[in-house]
């Protein structure tokens, strides 16, 4: 880690190793995560599409909850809160207490339709509502991309800042290993093993930074010193410049730091926070195959909006966790954290636009005792490897069941399986090719950069879903268009972003932005966005021929408890069904090859039309036991309540 003194403003650099205690403490996280991992990989059923993709549908409500929290709760989250909370205050963490009312959305809403239309991936579903393929196809390149963009690649980044900042470690370095150890488990042993190593590295996320908070708040004398101390906590620059320009605020903490709805100009505007932030939550929690997908693998809806609602109150503490501790390194160390000058500011975290983002290693390295430093070094990695396995797992069957089958519509499940597997591996590679691009074009906040390219993207995709599961007559044209639309102007306002430089803090240089860009916070460009949209969707759809009714059953909120399946038009076809292939003798290294991917299992004769379709009948039912619907309602009620109490209450 990088300790930096100024004497003389001559910057000194010192790296500081983990001592014993620390290194033994990871050595029993990997020991134990890698055992639980291989567990699971090799008791789950990954020799089918349903048992890689989806755990065979059988997880329960709690293992779900831990690996949404975990997915969620990577390490851009942990970083990035942070870090925004050390810039800015408590605003950020709206971001986290929103996500209450997506989460008993998705439960309550999403779920369902998807369950009862036998969904198993979000472009899959657009086919079966819309019709067509391009909706899907289209939808799928989406996730990818902004899982190149926004996933995998920011979560190395955010865990490269960690690390180099307590071993020194270089960034690709640092990549490789995590990535390697996180592959073993996750591009062999599907969802099951991820859930399952996920929730356990939950318990070591809360568990790790609760004992940091309770440490860095007891550092600097509790809650109230840190109210009375954080406006004050900027670099010695920015109060040198204060004093030699009189009315200089570069370099200070927002004068609403402590307030969460702010004034139209500042960082988070009320409405952005409000309606903007809607928007982009109800993409990632609702329409991501990231988060939905561990739903989808619940055995009924009732543990799935059980594990939403589990989820809803592990989402609260962030604010604690993450965004507290963030404002504290900045008040214990505002040279670094806050530093106001570009060449500085580069020297300590290579990042002349700010180092708020280190808020949170700083803190770790200096505050924690040896050990306890080692079982934080391991919850950061727990939130790094959790979020990867699962945007692993997601992706691939993105790819795999909406790209590959579209190209290969005959492919059996081995070959499903196989390509699912090799895609994970490549799309490491095209992430890793990111991070220097990400590197140059990231500001000053990572959390800012996440949330922007969101909301240049998601909104579309939103209205689609929605107008879909609620309006019969939007029809799969309006959609396209629509979709277009958004495209062309959300590409336009991201190539502007990426096309100007901010000016730096304390900076003479003119802002030549343009005033669309600097005029308008992107939480408020995704309401713009998402009402053109919304306007070309609807016009198209009103003038163009809708789906009948019959070709709706399941697939809408209205039709979500219809027994009929939805009737096929003559340009789609249904999914392919694997032919019986009957056992064969294999060699010894055959048989140890099916072991290791899980094609072990003896085949199954291929079911009769009615076996088929009773089978189908289960896995889409939707009916709910009375007491556990109500038991799921009431939990929902308080945690929204709650929710909305804390943000009154910080308002």
């Amino acid at each position: 880690m990088r300790l930096l003194e100024r004497e003389n403003n001559v910057m000194a650099i010192e790296t500081t190793t983990l001592e014993w205690p620390d290194i033994l403490t990871i050595v029993i996280y990997f020991v134990v995560v890698m055992a639980v991992g291989l567990i699971a990989t090799f008791k789950a059923n990954r020799g089918s599409t349903a048992g890689f993709f989806l755990a065979g549908k059988s997880m329960t409500w709690l293992p779900i909850a831990g690996s949404i929290f975990a997915t969620n709760m990577g390490a851009p989250t942990l970083v990035g809160v942070a870090g925004s909370g050390a810039a800015t205050g408590f605003a950020p963490v709206m971001f986290e207490w929103h996500s209450t009312y997506m989460l008993v959305l998705l439960g309550w809403v999403f779920v369902p339709i998807y369950m009862a239309s036998g969904t198993y991936t979000m472009p899959e579903y657009l086919k079966k509502r819309y019709g067509g393929k391009r909706l899907r196809i289209y939808y799928a390149i989406v996730q990818i991309v902004l899982t190149v963009l926004t996933g995998i690649s920011t979560e190395v980044y955010a865990g490269s800042i960690f690390i180099n900042q307590i071993l020194g470690w270089d960034v690709y370095l640092s990549t490789v290993l995590l990535l390697a150890i996180t592959a073993i488990y996750t591009i062999g042993g599907g969802l099951a093993a991820v859930i399952y190593t996920d929730a356990l590295q939950s318990a070591i996320l809360v568990i790790g930074t609760m004992v940091l908070s309770i440490m860095a708040m007891d550092r600097i004398g509790g809650y109230e010193a840190m109210i009375e101390r954080y406006p004050k906590a900027a670099s010695s620059e920015a109060y040198l410049k204060q004093t030699l320009y009189q009315n200089a605020s570069c370099g200070f903490p927002p004068e609403d730091a402590f307030h969460i709805f702010r004034d139209m100009d500042s960082a988070y505007p009320w409405p952005g926070l409000t309606i903007g932030l809607t928007l982009l939550a109800s993409y990632y929690f609702c329409t991501n195959q990231t988060i939905v997908q561990r739903n989808l693998s619940a055995k009924s809806v009732s543990h799935s909006k059980a594990a939403c609602v589990m989820a809803s109150y592990l989402k609260i503490l962030p604010f604690f966790l993450f965004l507290w501790p963030g404002m504290i390194s900045r008040i214990l160390y505002p040279d670094e954290v806050g530093c106001s000058d570009p060449d500085i500011c580069n020297e300590i975290c290579d990042n002349q636009n700010g180092c708020s983002d280190i808020a949170f290693p700083l803190l770790v390295l200096r505050v924690l005792p040896s050990g306890v430093r080692g079982l934080m070094l391991a919850a950061m990695l727990a939130a790094l490897m959790s979020s990867l396995t699962s945007i692993f797992n997601s992706i691939s069957s993105v790819f795999t069941l909406d790209i590959w089958k579209n190209i290969r519509p005959h492919a059996n499940e081995k070959e499903t399986l196989i390509v699912g597997r090799v895609f994970g591996i490549c799309l490491i590679a095209v992430s890793i090719a990111w991070l220097p691009i990400l590197l140059l074009i990231r500001g000053s906040q990572l959390w800012d950069y996440l949330q922007s390219i969101s909301a240049y993207i998601t909104p579309p995709w939103v209205v689609v879903f929605f107008l879909g599961m609620f309006w019969s007559r939007a029809t799969e044209q309006g959609a396209w268009y629509g979709l277009l639309a958004g495209l062309v102007v959300g590409i336009c306002r991201m190539g502007i972003h990426f096309g100007y430089a901010s000016p730096k803090c304390g900076s003479t240089d003119p802002d030549v932005r343009p005033s669309v860009f600097t005029e308008v916070h992107y939480l408020h460009f995704a309401i713009l966005l998402a009402g053109i949209t919304f306007i070309v969707d609807v016009g198209v759809s009103l003038v163009t021929k809708p789906r009948k009714k019959h070709q709706l059953h399941k697939v809408t909120w209205w039709t979500r408890m219809d027994y009929k399946e939805p009737e096929l038009t003559e340009d789609e076809d249904a999914d392919p069904e694997d032919e019986y292939i009957p056992p064969e003798d294999l060699s010894t290294m055959k048989n140890v090859y099916n072991k290791v991917c899980g094609f072990n299992k003896p085949p199954v004769p291929k079911l009769s039309a009615e076996e088929a379709a009773a089978l189908r009948v289960k896995m889409t039912d939707i009916h709910e036991d009375p007491l556990w619907s109500r038991v799921c309602d009431i939990n929902a009620i308080v945690a929204i309540s709650v929710t909305c109490f804390i943000i009154g209450f910080y308002a």
